[in-house]
């Protein structure tokens, strides 16, 4: 495939790669095929005849949404996109969406009860620390999730990096926004809690809002980079556990930064995860504004800047050589 690019930079036509993909795999392939069948006419569940034929119209259908001018169908789809990536996520099992929330309430009544009553050690004063923990490990859960889904997007769709005119650079961004629903529904719940610990969120909660865009922005930097690089070595995936890991350590989610030394604090303050988690306290529990905090905003926002635009060169670097090696 040749190199030039034609409109949009993340659009890019796929050549047809043979018989053993004909069929649509996996939820945003699944969810195409029911949205062009409904375009073309038929409705869904009826049969719609051989595999070439059902990829041909989800490409001329797709290609129809992304180079018409029918911008606004563009954000629908992609929501439409991110909310049946969700779907499918826990399609299948017994209990569903419960186990999105299992794994985080085991993990912080894990962290309260080693932290609070094995070692008897309180991190934080005069403030309840299951409240404070809560507030520092939901935007931990909504950033390892956007990192170890958004990685695996390209290689997990590849019918639509092979065959379809599509926008291959949204598909990090589906997992973000599927992501984000969860992500949404503990913020609701930690407001609840503070409620009924007598702590309710002042006007300074509306800081949520920037310090999730802010996630977002730094998010889709390092998705664009993983995502595709692991497309060539299929190694990243472990690395990219062992460094959320790592990561998660060195992160003030259980333990806090004020009882450290200044070396010590100002070293862990290079880590930009821990600028989210300390953003999210301040708009919830410590009630600081994000600009009282200038010389971090400033240094979060260049890293933030310059992983974007290395994740997304990156991208668009390796995106023409993505079907020949899936």
């Amino acid at each position: 495939m040749g190199r030039e690019e034609k409109g949009n930079s993340f659009l890019e036509e796929r050549p047809r790669t043979g018989d053993k993909d004909k069929d649509n795999e996996g939820p945003v392939g699944n969810f195409f095929g029911r949205i062009l069948e409904n375009r073309s006419g038929q409705p869904i569940g009826r049969p719609a005849g051989s595999g070439r034929a059902k990829n041909e119209r989800m490409t001329r259908g797709v290609a129809a949404d992304f180079q018409g001018n029918r911008a606004p169908l563009n954000y629908i789809v992609l929501l439409e996109l991110a909310r049946n990536d969700f779907r499918m996520k826990y399609l299948g099992s017994h209990l569903g969406i419960i186990w999105a929330f299992a794994q985080p309430t085991a993990n912080v009544l894990v962290l309260w009860f080693v932290v609070r009553k094995a070692l008897g050690l309180s991190p934080v004063e005069n403030f309840p620390y299951v409240l404070w923990l809560v507030a520092g490990i939901i935007p931990w859960y909504f950033f390892s999730d956007c990192v170890n889904n958004a990685t695996h997007a390209v290689v997990g769709n590849s019918h639509l990096v092979k065959k379809v005119v599509f926008q291959v650079g949204t598909l990090p961004l589906i997992k973000i926004l599927s992501a984000l629903i969860i992500h949404l529904v503990f913020l609701g719940i930690l407001v609840v809690l503070l409620a009924l610990y007598g702590h309710s969120p002042t006007v300074h909660a509306v800081q949520a809002v920037y310090y999730l865009a802010a996630s977002v922005v730094l998010l889709l930097g390092i998705s664009w980079l993983t995502s595709s690089v692991i497309v060539f070595v299929r190694d990243i995936g472990p690395v990219i556990g062992l460094g959320l890991q790592l990561l998660f350590w060195i992160t003030p989610i259980f333990w806090s930064l004020s009882g450290l030394s200044p070396r010590t604090r100002f070293l862990l303050k290079l880590n930009p995860l821990a600028y989210i988690v300390e953003g999210y306290r301040d708009a919830f529990i410590n009630r600081v504004w994000f600009w009282e905090r200038g010389a971090l905003s400033l240094y979060f926002w260049a890293v933030a800047v310059v992983v974007f635009v290395a994740g997304a060169l990156v991208f668009r670097r390796l995106r023409p050589h993505f079907a020949d090696v899936l």
